[in-house]
């Protein structure tokens, strides 16, 4: 059996069989072109549906990747997986530049309102932007909108009324919409 070994898992995980039921993970394979906590998360939301055992975690795991990321498995020495979260660390440690760029506040700052650009779309893409920021202050995103927006009927109400929150900015926005 070892001479065919094509898996990590130690002896405590290969020999706890698996129920008929199952099959593989049904969803889309991970290829490590992509980010891996976002495949984690995925593959432990859909698993969380049937189980907690840590055994079938790993065993079912590899049935979720493909290609490249199952060439990697499938080469990981002998014996060095004994839990699920093991397991995840070597994928994510090993596909860590599949990691998405997280963005920061600065990047707000190249946003401006174009000229003939529609108050609608330029909040539809300041919002896309800002929403992508983790932990993005209402304050500093509320600075860089008021920034980023051009003369016009709306700067110039903006500055009659002074806007003390961005959830109030935002009321204000959807009005001139």
């Amino acid at each position: 059996m070892d001479s065919v070994r094509r898996h990590p898992f130690t002896d405590s995980i290969i020999r706890v069989p698996l129920s008929n039921k199952w099959k593989g993970f049904n969803r889309d394979l991970y290829d490590g072109t992509t980010d891996p906590d976002e495949h984690m998360n995925a593959y432990i939301t859909y698993m969380s549906m049937y189980t907690s055992d840590d055994v079938v975690l790993c065993r079912v795991f590899p049935t979720s990747l493909k290609g490249e990321t199952l060439i990697w498995f499938t080469k990981l020495p002998p014996k060095t997986v004994d839990n699920f979260p093991t397991l995840m660390s070597k994928l994510e440690t090993q596909f860590a530049t599949s990691l998405p760029h997280h963005l920061t506040f600065i990047a707000l700052v190249g946003i401006r309102k174009e000229k003939r650009e529609s108050l609608r779309t330029f909040v539809g893409r300041f919002g896309k932007v800002a929403m992508s920021i983790q932990n993005l202050s209402p304050n500093v995103a509320m600075h860089h909108i008021l920034i980023a927006l051009r003369l016009g009927p709306f700067a110039d109400n903006l500055c009659m009324q002074q806007t003390v929150s961005l959830d109030e900015l935002w009321k204000r926005v959807s009005v001139y919409m």
